[in-house]
């Protein structure tokens, strides 16, 4: 069935409301909510639906202006389900505003199913996956009438925006659950532009990337200036690209998941802390990792594996990567000349995966939500002990159902276990700053401070020494049940693993945090700080940087050049791979 889209009511300060226009009168249904504001994008209400679209008025005729929108539908129709419909703004055509850098010639602003629409994170999760960006975000707070009136919009570049509640609502509510800012004599134009020539308005970069998600064609060129790095040899990531899209819509990935498989394989021959932090800006860090993640994961895939050991590796590797999406990297990025074997080799893993469930997209959440859900009231940190520690029961094949993870996790449930805080990163990365802004550390160390009290910060020759005697103090710490945050560079798992040893010996909780910096923005750090490292020695941390996988401590914060955490794995609470 189609659907007309309400009409949206003015709020009573909008200078664009006209005599036919319909105005909200009193807003008792925003007062008091949470609410999202939204840029209002100058384009043509449309509306996708499994199996067809429409624009405002469900028996719109053809114009050409709506023919890339209906192809847009095309590809991602299949993936909406039944009695559901997308609502949003065909840009594609130019009206009174000309966008020179949108991320698409569509985007969706709310998602119904039938006459109830989905809150406002849902819809953006719903609208990810399918591969279509929403609006702009101006603001998110509860509403507040004061802030919306000093919203500040550059009237010659924006149309106005859109208020609504974050909860979602039912259609009989729209009314008082939507409204509307719009600019003084909005339609500028002496010709209405159906009438008129279509002219497409200009797409940015991130256009790109936002494709791929939806299903269509991935353009390894534009992928990679979109990620700003062009020139890292386009024309040989074609063949891989190409492939490895093929094999991700065949077993149904799109979204991020198909993005982030077609990068990694676009990006598959460059050092994985490095494009970390380069990714993070055009991506977000979670996206930015996951992509890093495989391109440093793929290769294992491809060499022999104990038959007996596989399951138990899939497993742990689940934690880190969408084990279908990897094995598709890893089948589409060409091995040189041992190219055939490393195909049969990934496809007999492949198999190992699909015979243990592991190939579908979340095949952990089943086991995570449910232990989540038991573990209700109980503290982060004990909640997080008790979930990576049914991680590691499943992959050893001691635990099967939540039940039996809630049995076989008590010990945990009470938190009184010590915690460890393992700083990993090069010099200039944060590490020391970020600990600094800690609440509820006990006791601090530091292996450049310690080099310090013996007589040189930057001396390496009592380096045996030195970690001996900080090893000694966290031991001893850990023994008496301290939060303990160790402060050292960590660049590889040999130099984490002694320290991991200690904590693992002591029943501790263990946090990596991880500092994904750009070696440019060390650099600049660096010349900055109060003991300066030598450039080349510098250059050299950032080369052997070698960062933790998801599964090689208890849980990961990744912190960026903000000195923020801005991606968590390992938490029952944050989302896995």
């Amino acid at each position: 069935m189609r659907v007309h889209y309400p009409r949206t009511p003015h709020l009573p300060w909008s200078p664009g409301a006209t005599a036919d226009d319909v105005r909200a009168g009193e807003l008792s249904g925003l007062r008091g909510r949470e609410v999202v504001v939204t840029e209002k994008l100058d384009g043509e209400n449309t509306t996708l639906y499994p199996d067809g679209m429409h624009a405002r008025s469900p028996d719109s005729a053809h114009h050409p202006s709506r023919a890339w929108v209906k192809g847009l539908q095309g590809r991602i129709g299949a993936r909406i389900p039944a009695g559901w419909r997308v609502c949003g703004e065909n840009v594609y055509a130019r009206h009174s505003i000309a966008y020179q850098e949108l991320e698409s010639w569509f985007y969706g602003f709310s998602v119904w199913a039938g006459d109830r629409c989905l809150d406002w994170d849902r819809t953006v999760a719903f609208l990810r996956e399918l591969g279509v960006p929403a609006p702009p975000v101006l603001w998110r707070g509860v509403f507040d009438e004061r802030v919306l009136r000093g919203l500040r919009l550059d009237t010659q570049r924006q149309e106005g925006y859109v208020v609504r509640t974050v909860e979602g609502f039912g259609r009989e509510e729209f009314a008082g659950r939507v409204a509307k800012w719009v600019r003084r004599e909005h339609v500028r134009t002496d010709t209405h532009w159906m009438h008129a020539a279509v002219v497409a308005n200009g797409l940015g970069p991130a256009a790109a990337l936002w494709s791929v998600r939806s299903g269509a064609d991935a353009d390894a060129a534009a992928l990679l200036s979109a990620v700003k790095v062009a020139g890292k040899d386009p024309a040989g990531a074609c063949a891989a690209v190409a492939e490895v899209a093929s094999r991700l819509d065949a077993i149904g990935r799109y979204g991020d998941a198909r993005l982030a498989g077609v990068l990694a394989a676009a990006l598959h021959a460059m050092p994985r802390a490095w494009l970390a932090a380069r990714l993070t800006g055009p991506l977000g860090m979670p996206l930015a990792r996951r992509v890093a993640d495989l391109v440093g994961l793929h290769a294992g895939l491809r060499r022999p594996y104990p038959d007996e050991d596989r399951r138990a590796g899939l497993v742990r590797m689940a934690s880190a990567a969408d084990l279908g999406v990897l094995h598709a990297v890893a089948a589409s990025v060409p091995a040189g000349e041992a190219d055939d074997e490393a195909r049969e080799q990934v496809e007999w893993s492949a198999l190992h995966a699909e015979e243990a469930g592991l190939l579908g997209p979340g095949p952990l959440e089943p086991l995570r939500t449910g232990l989540r859900e038991a573990l209700t009231g109980l503290g982060r940190e004990a909640a997080d002990r008790c979930w990576a520690e049914t991680r590691e029961a499943y992959a050893g094949g001691r635990i099967a159902t939540v039940e039996e993870a809630v049995a076989a996790t008590w010990r945990w449930r009470s938190g009184r276990f010590p915690r460890l805080v393992h700083l990993v990163g090069p010099s200039g990365s944060g590490k020391s700053t970020f600990a600094a802004g800690l609440s509820g550390i006990d006791v601090r160390l530091s292996l450049d401070e310690l080099r310090e009290a013996r007589g040189s910060r930057a001396g390496q020759r009592d380096n045996r020494e030195v970690l001996g005697e900080c090893l000694d103090r966290l031991d001893a710490a850990l023994t008496g049940g301290a939060t303990v945050v160790w402060d050292a560079t960590s660049l590889n798992q040999h130099q984490r693993s002694v320290v991991h040893a200690v904590a693992r010996r002591r029943d501790a909780l263990t946090t990596y945090v991880v500092m994904l910096v750009e070696e440019d923005e060390l650099h600049r750090r660096n010349e900055r700080r109060e003991h300066p490292v030598p450039p080349h020695v510098l250059a050299a941390q950032a080369r052997r940087f070698v960062p933790p996988y998801p599964g090689q401590a208890h849980r990961i914060w990744y912190v960026g050049a903000s000195g923020t955490v801005e991606d968590v794995v390992g938490a029952v609470d944050a989302e896995e791979a």
